[in-house]
């Protein structure tokens, strides 16, 4: 299977804009007969639902972000605004994790769940995917959306999946079923491995012939290291409960965008404008609608809150005309020092260099203290053998990676107003082991 919808995937740049707009002016018309909150919002905005018919049109509404989101739904307001579906086309209700403030609801049709699971059997197929293979999914199947979207697209496609949910779960699964792909978090694989070889298994000697990525961004290091544990090819996927869903190819030159359904631009709330090609800016996603489907809930012009750059949208060497980005990274986990950003995956960038791997299991977290005239980013790392770890090694090997194109931090940090200290650990003994919860890798106690 080279493609799940070629004609979808290979339309031409012109079809494709085309086909956008069209799809633009029936969402819009849409929540505008079907949607509480927008028939309000128009109307408190003096936006003309009829005058919004394109690409371009789109981009001069105002920014929707999760705290309108919130503040649009229970216990803030007696119904859920974003709701537009009757409750007897809802299928499923789902909420977002809430790690960044109350969950926010959402409200799935049946044709929403073909649609999510068309996305991600596009992504699948263009990883070689096809029938026959047989998938662990490492993905919760609960309120998130993620994992049961991956079995309905499986379906699709003719794979077989195994619905374990966490990584951790037995190796004789691996022995027993003979799965040839794992869909996981970059450190729940690399722990996998870990397992696997404690028991006398040879990752490398396995059944899998690739890992999917995905859940949380990661460095491109970590990505390489994991490769070599399992000499297999790993690929990016990026998806949200509000419908983003985009999927790196084989050829992994960016993560291709399935403009057809999601429109998404990239946004610099700091310029108050859309940011040019090969710029960053935070992924604003617009849910679109194929031509007499409904929806449970649609977002126009949404703040994911996550950031990413536009790598091309000529045609890619698979094959297919979508739009590609950069692996995303969230906007919660980027700080400020100095002036300068830097995000969590820049610390996993620095931790995961060649040369270090060699002394460390890869497991790490960074904290910040100090206030505005002096700040130290203290990095824990694990080593393998704590006696063994050649620490000035691993030191300049993180500092020459994390300083390097960051001009304004590095000056920071000859002046010795931005300080970086390391600390080393054995198995297990970094902070987040000992809290319940999603491991953060990166905290601000300034």
């Amino acid at each position: 299977m080279a493609y799940f919808n070629e004609e979808i995937e290979t339309m031409p740049r012109d079809e494709l804009d085309g086909l956008v707009d069209e799809r633009i002016r029936y969402t819009v018309k849409y929540v505008q007969d079907n949607s509480p909150f927008y028939r309000k919002w128009f109307a408190d905005n003096h936006i003309n639902a009829s005058q919004i018919r394109s690409h371009e049109d789109l981009r001069e509404l105002p920014i929707i972000s999760s705290k309108i989101m919130r503040e649009r739904q229970p216990p803030e307001t007696d119904e859920f605004e974003f709701k537009c579906s009757n409750w007897d086309k809802i299928f499923t209700i789902h909420e977002t994790s809430g790690t960044s403030g109350n969950p926010k609801s959402f409200f799935l049709t049946w044709d929403d769940w073909n649609r999510y699971a068309e996305k991600y059997a596009r992504a699948f197929v263009s990883q070689n995917f096809g029938p026959g293979d047989r998938v662990v999914v490492c993905a919760s199947y609960g309120m998130n959306i993620g994992a049961n979207t991956m079995t309905l697209a499986a379906q699709k496609i003719g794979m077989a999946i195994i619905p374990e949910g966490k990584c951790t779960f037995p190796v004789r699964i691996i022995k027993n079923y003979q799965p040839t792909g794992i869909v996981g978090s970059i450190f729940k694989l690399i722990r996998l491995a870990r397992r696997m070889e404690a028991e006398g298994i040879n990752p490398k000697e396995s059944s899998i012939q690739k890992l999917v990525a995905g859940g949380e961004s990661f460095a491109e290091e970590s990505r390489n290291y994991l490769e070599k544990l399992w000499d297999v090819p790993v690929y990016n996927t990026y998806g949200s409960t509000e419908g983003t869903m985009c999927g790196e190819c084989h050829i992994k030159t960016g993560l291709h965008v399935p403009e057809d359904l999601v429109h998404l631009d990239l946004y610099d709330p700091q310029m108050e404008n859309f940011v040019e090609e090969g710029e960053c800016g935070r992924i604003v996603l617009t849910t679109l609608l194929p031509m007499k489907t409904k929806t449970g809930t649609l977002l126009l012009n949404y703040d994911t809150e996550d950031t990413s750059t536009l790598v091309s949208r000529e045609k890619c060497a698979c094959g297919r005309t979508h739009l590609r980005i950069l692996n995303p990274q969230r906007e919660a986990e980027t700080v400020w020092v100095k002036g300068s950003p830097f995000n969590r995956v820049d610390v996993e960038r620095g931790v995961f260099q060649t040369e270090n791997m060699e002394y460390l299991t890869g497991e790490y977290e960074a904290f910040l203290y100090g206030d505005i005239d002096e700040t130290t980013l203290q990095v824990s790392m694990e080593c393998k053998d704590i006696q063994k770890c050649e620490r000035e090694i691993i030191q300049e090997n993180f500092l020459k990676s994390f300083l390097s194109y960051k001009p304004q931090l590095y000056e920071a940090f000859e002046d010795e107003e931005f300080n970086i200290t390391f600390k080393f650990t054995g198995p297990e003994d970094l902070e987040f082991y000992k809290i319940k919860g999603r491991t953060k890798r990166l905290m601000d106690r300034r």
